[in-house]
């Protein structure tokens, strides 16, 4: 935004950023009042540094270059500054800055601390300076770098951008265009993975705990907290395989702490810890906390895990110390747990190869060790969600309570498991998802490899929970199930869902298909599951019926099933004695069955549930296999569909990244910041010759209108247009509804023109729209009438829409979603998933529309809500598609300054 010709502040250009090693820092751009500090920065770095970057030997910077390098205009000339430290004693450990070259291009030139190197840190300012640049109607960057500055060079060709270099003079002049491409895309990716995933295993892999319990003055909840998590570790694990825990307690000890045991180390200050320490635990007031946070600095923790409450849940005062903590935190290099945490738990294999046990949470009876990963937010969703893990005897290796997700979230989990070699399975309970684009991209990738079980706080996505930093939303309800579709996620709809599900892909094979064979001891029950697996969505292969009382005819039974793999891709199996209790021999004859065969088996047999010795044996390798149990047929049924339909995903084609020819993007955001760069706040409409220049950047033509006040005008335009034409009323319920007489089809002649002009003006003075001009428009072929529309939604990004036009899209709401980027198969299964979508395959006897010529356009749509945030919301309407050919009849756009939250920079909550 400009005042008067000169740049606010960009206040949404400041961030904090994890860096390669896992710490932090705070990215913000440079102000008159950094001066100092960056005479600083530059007297500290090594004669080496100061060459590279000025290219001759340089002590100090004159007083001239210091206002020149700290006076800028955030628009043509631009600084960007990594900060470490708190607001009074920052420093400044890296430094970026372009100048503007021409209405396209910059130049730009980095510097980073010298004892910083190695942390990625031009990598990083590299992704927010390009975009900072594109925001400014900038395309281009250019460097001049000596060819021996290695690390600089690597970092330009490391961004994945398509780079060109001259060598002229002994220098080397670098240059590569903005606009992301397929490889930068996945760099920064792959580098937001190692580095969120590191910071990760320096929180949950602690050598050393810290944990601050409250004054004796503070309240008595904080004090019982820290009581409960000092005890849960220093016993968890066996000795020398858990973390040496130190207690700063300034007030009388407590009974329950003094009596705990193992390697234990009590001071009355912060200050008296000698040693630097992993992580540190908070049981303090949240008055207190952020200045805990800071003096506890020096120890250099790499997390702090908040198990007080009293942030943003209670409200504007609460939410301001939330933020002093984070800031706080950042700054330290920290990563926040909390607040109002319940913790986390820990079982698998350090860094240096041993098992240990992590118990930082306020649970006593964990469940066993084992490979299911579990967050869930609020610690009361914490208690369940446990208890009902260890009463199934569900092996977790790691359990996050992510609290108010203040700093650390599910998505900081997902990078971590990924590559977690202790977690084959992620079990997810979500509250709120603060950046659903994000969540995507990375369930999407960690899906591909381990399962991911989602459950929900509602159906919607719309939740808001206390304390949760989520921006609003316009999306509708079902556009999450189609983000998680598209994620890959199994979404289920309770805790106890989640548990059958996770139970059965930890400890069963995925399936190869949709086929199941049922066996049970009763044809009643044998029917019952058959119905429950139709109704799933599975084929039932086949339905026998054994007596239970013969554990070797069940043996004998499955056994015969699993010699016969072209058949069935899973088995259920379902045994309820009618009379006594269950003979132990027929679980035995299950595992053993099923362990041999190899095939996805479920069962519900009584007395059974959970994870079960008794449904346990060793399959060929000597491996330990177990069949889950369920206390109903339909439970066994619903975990089995929800395997299969992740199977079916994850060995799906999922598509590649939409390239597509004609695009000019750079072109299409100088036409968007010319046009919103005198702009106040709230939406500004195109007019059409706008819209239209917009949509032709990116291949999409607008077929012309022209707006007439008479019969005259609009023969006139018609045979400028060309015949036949349409006639259409410009008020906007009645342009596109020929049911209410807005609009007139196939006029072929000047007579029939004038006609309708006269019949329309009539017939809408009804409507009290009779003085209103008409448009007038050269007639498509014909075919079936779709919108396409994208939305820039401020929690879920670039939305884009598709229906065909009519009743099945404004009562029915037939519509389907889809979160950009999409790849070319995300783009077909849009076009199909929509019920009314028959209508283009030959519905009825009539002839099949150009699909491809549609999917073109809705992946170009996809493209351009991608590239342009400031597009708030365009609609295509109709994009009428015949049997050759998709025609754009109509196009509306508006633009809105916006902040993206997931804006092609890596960035942390703030």
């Amino acid at each position: 935004m400009t005042v008067d010709g000169v740049v606010a502040y960009p206040q949404h250009w400041e961030a904090d950023v994890v860096l390669r090693d896992g710490g932090t820092a705070h990215v913000r751009p440079i102000v008159p009042s950094d001066a100092a500090a960056l005479q600083q920065f530059h007297v500290r770095q090594s004669e080496r540094s100061t060459y590279f970057r000025f290219f001759a030997p340089l002590e100090r910077l004159p007083e001239s270059d210091l206002r020149r390098f700290t006076q800028v205009d955030h628009r043509d000339r631009v600084a960007l500054v990594a900060i470490a430290g708190e607001a009074d004693a920052e420093r400044i450990i890296a430094v970026a800055r372009y100048d503007r070259v021409d209405t396209r291009s910059a130049e730009v030139a980095f510097n980073v601390a010298d004892d910083h190197h190695g942390r990625g840190l031009g990598s990083v300012l590299l992704e927010h300076l390009a975009v900072a640049a594109r925001e400014r109607g900038l395309a281009r960057f250019t460097a001049e770098v000596l060819p021996q500055n290695a690390q600089m060079i690597a970092v330009f060709r490391e961004a994945g951008y398509a780079v060109s270099q001259r060598l002229d003079d002994g220098i080397l002049t670098v240059s590569f265009d903005l606009d992301p491409t397929e490889r930068s895309r996945e760099v920064m990716a792959d580098r937001e993975h190692r580095a969120e995933a590191r910071s990760m295993r320096g929180l949950l892999d602690p050598a050393s705990v810290l944990v601050v319990v409250a004054g004796e003055d503070d309240s008595d909840r904080e004090r019982r907290l820290a009581s409960a998590v000092v005890r849960h570790l220093v016993g968890s694990g066996s000795p020398g395989r858990r973390p040496v825990v130190h207690v700063v307690d300034p007030a009388v000890p407590d009974d329950d702490i003094a009596d705990a045991t193992g390697d234990l180390h009590r001071y009355a200050t912060v200050e008296e810890v000698p040693s630097a320490v992993d992580l540190l635990v908070l049981a303090v007031p949240a008055a207190t906390s952020a200045d805990v946070v800071r003096r506890c600095a020096r120890l250099r923790p790499r997390g702090v895990v908040v198990l007080s409450g009293g942030f943003a849940e209670v409200g504007p005062h609460g939410l301001a110390l939330q933020r002093d903590l984070l800031r706080s935190a950042h700054a330290a290099g920290m990563r926040v747990v909390g607040p109002a945490s319940f913790g986390f738990v820990r079982q698998g294999t350090g860094e240096d190869g041993s098992f240990r046990t992590v118990n930082a949470s306020l649970a006593q009876d964990l469940p066993e060790p084992g490979r299911l990963a579990l967050l869930c937010q609020s610690a009361p969703l914490a208690v369940g969600l446990l208890e009902s893990a260890r009463r199934r005897r569900i092996g977790v290796s790691t359990f996050l309570s992510s609290g108010n997700r203040a700093d650390v979230s599910g998505n900081d989990a997902m990078q971590f498991w990924t590559d977690d070699p202790a977690t084959d399975v992620v079990g997810l309970y979500l509250e709120s998802i603060g950046n659903p684009r994000k969540f995507s991209r990375v369930a999407r990738r960690l899906a591909a490899t381990k399962p991911v079980v989602v459950l929900t706080a509602g159906r919607s996505g719309h939740v808001l929970p206390a304390g949760h930093a989520v921006r609003l939303t316009r999306v509708p309800r079902q556009a999450l199930e189609e983000l998680l579709r598209q994620s890959g996620v199994i979404r289920v709809d309770s805790q106890h869902q989640l548990l059958d599900v996770a139970q059965l892909l930890v400890h069963q094979p995925l399936p190869a298909g949709r086929r199941v064979a049922v066996v049970a001891d009763s044809e009643p029950l044998a029917a019952l599951a058959a119905e429950a697996a139709a109704s799933a969505g599975l084929t039932v292969s086949g339905r026998w019926t054994v007596p239970g009382d013969d554990p070797a005819a069940v043996e004998a039974q499955l056994t015969a099933l699993a010699t016969d793999h072209d058949a069935h891709d899973a088995v259920v199996v379902v045994h309820v004695p009618t009379v006594g209790a269950t003979d132990p021999a027929v679980p035995r004859a299950v595992a053993r069955a099923a362990a041999a065969s190899g095939t996805a088996t479920v069962a519900c047999i009584l007395g059974l549930r959970g994870i079960t010795p008794e449904l346990t044996a060793q399959d060929a390798d000597g491996v330990p296999r177990t069949v889950p149990a369920y206390a109903a047929p339909e439970d066994a049924v619903l975990a089995l569909a929800a395997a299969v339909r992740y199977s079916a995903w994850r060995s799906a084609d999922r598509g590649r990244p939409l390239r597509l020819e004609g695009v000019d993007t750079a072109g299409a955001r100088r036409l968007v910041a010319e046009r919103m760069r005198d702009a106040g706040p709230g939406v500004l409409t195109l007019e059409q010759p706008e819209a239209a220049a917009l949509l032709r950047c990116y291949g999409i033509e607008l077929w012309p209108t022209v707006v007439v006040r008479d019969a005259d005008e609009a023969v006139a335009a018609a045979d400028r247009l060309g015949w036949p034409v349409a006639l259409k009323s410009t008020a906007g319920h009645l342009r596109h509804r020929i049911d209410l007489g807005g609009v007139r089809l196939d006029l072929t002649d000047p007579a029939s023109l004038v006609a309708a002009t006269d019949q329309m003006r009539t017939h809408l003075r009804g409507f009290g729209e009779a003085d209103r001009p008409f448009e007038v428009q050269r007639m498509s072929a014909p075919g079936a009438a779709c919108v396409i529309r994208s939305g820039e939604d401020p929690r879920f990004g670039p939305v884009v829409s598709f229906g065909l036009a009519g009743d099945a899209v404004d009562l029915l709401g037939d519509m389907s979603h889809g979160i950009a980027p999409l790849t070319d198969v995300d783009v077909r299964e849009m076009i199909r998933a929509v019920r009314a979508g028959p209508r283009l395959f030959g519905y009825r006897g009539l002839p099949p529309v150009d699909v491809a010529a549609l999917e073109d356009v809705l992946a170009r749509v996809s493209v351009l809500a991608d590239d342009l945030p400031e597009v708030h919301q365009l609609e295509l309407h109709p994009v009428v598609v015949g049997e050759r050919g998709a025609a754009v009849l109509g196009a509306q756009v508006q633009l809105a300054g916006t902040d993206r939250v997931d804006s092609g920079r890596r960035v942390l909550p703030t």
